[in-house]
């Protein structure tokens, strides 16, 4: 579908990887006012007579759905209701509107947390629905993979065009750096260069660091899911990433020496690793549409720390 001649609602559109979209769509050729981004004060999209509201005045051609509530393990731990309520009850509503409003198309992203625990690497479409997901992010991966059956039933009994794009882990510059509900990319890289700063002589990680993670630059992921909404209409799912894992120690390792902590590095095995391994088989994504990832892990690093000691931390809450 050729962007430019529809009126595009992306949700989530504010966020860390909504903004990449936007930017991606624009550079696309998809005309400013033609991009719209339902704000949280205006329409709260856990509610139905909001997501209504929200179609009745932005008339989309097309839903690009991010938003999500979201975190790290900690995060995952400390809301676990909140995490599965809000994500099934934001993808409900805005998919059975869909429906009604007859949207051209429905983008729905997913989450690598939809994987059951021990999915054999790398991670396959077939292999989604053969077990459980890991402990800590359940609720939030099966609100999220349950969406994928409720597009697939939706497809069927009403044709509604409804795509899946499974991401991996996401990182880059304009990511959340606030100790309680962060990533391990920005968690790590604001406790190496705090603890530079203030020549501390060891930091302790969460887990024992033997669990692997596949990431992908958020600038990576936002043009595959451009890329996806232009050319892709199918009904199975697409992961999207880099093909690549890398164990917790060793990305702990590239970020220190990034930021030049030159301290000792410990690991609190009290705290859990979360899902064993991850890393996807990405070679859907480049047979249907053509994407495969352009910035490896150290260079997206480099620009994520190089970002964030130009962004002024005093903003963010101590951790």
């Amino acid at each position: 579908m050729r962007l430019a001649a529809y009126r595009i609602v992306v949700t989530g559109g504010a966020g860390f990887l909504g903004r990449f979209v936007r930017q991606e769509l624009l550079e696309r050729g998809v005309p400013a006012a033609n991009v719209m981004v339902p704000r949280r004060a205006q329409y709260d999209l856990t509610q139905e007579a909001a997501v209504a509201g929200m179609y009745e005045d932005m008339r989309p051609d097309v839903v690009i759905h991010l938003a999500a509530e979201v975190g790290g393990i900690g995060a995952n731990r400390s809301s676990p209701g909140r995490f599965f309520y809000a994500n099934m009850a934001m993808g409900l509503h805005l998919i059975e509107h869909a429906r009604r409003r007859g949207v051209t198309k429905f983008v729905q992203v997913g989450t690598v947390c939809a994987y059951p625990k021990m999915t054999i690497v790398p991670f396959r479409k077939k292999d989604i629905w053969t077990g459980y997901p890991e402990e800590t992010n359940a609720p939030y991966g099966i609100a999220k993979k349950a969406l994928l059956t409720m597009l697939e039933a939706y497809r069927q009994q009403y044709g509604l065009c409804g795509i899946y794009l499974l991401p991996v882990n996401l990182y880059g510059p304009g990511d959340n750096f606030e100790m309680k509900t962060s990533h391990v990319i920005p968690a790590m890289i604001r406790k190496f260069e705090t603890a530079r700063k203030e020549e501390r002589d060891e930091v302790t990680l969460w887990g024992t660091g033997r669990s692997s993670r596949e990431f992908l630059y958020v600038q990576d992921a936002a043009r595959g899911i451009a890329m996806a909404t232009e050319q892709y209409d199918g009904p199975l799912p697409v992961n999207l990433g880099v093909g690549q894992e890398i164990t917790i120690a060793e990305l702990a390792g590239k970020i220190a020496l990034l930021i030049g902590y030159r301290g000792k590095i410990l690991w609190d095995a009290s705290n859990p690793d979360g899902q064993p391994r991850r890393c996807l088989d990405t070679s859907r994504a480049k047979a249907l549409f053509g994407f495969s990832a352009t910035i490896d892990l150290d260079e997206g690093l480099r620009r994520t720390v190089q970002w964030w000691r130009q962004t002024d931390p005093k903003h963010l809450p101590p951790g």
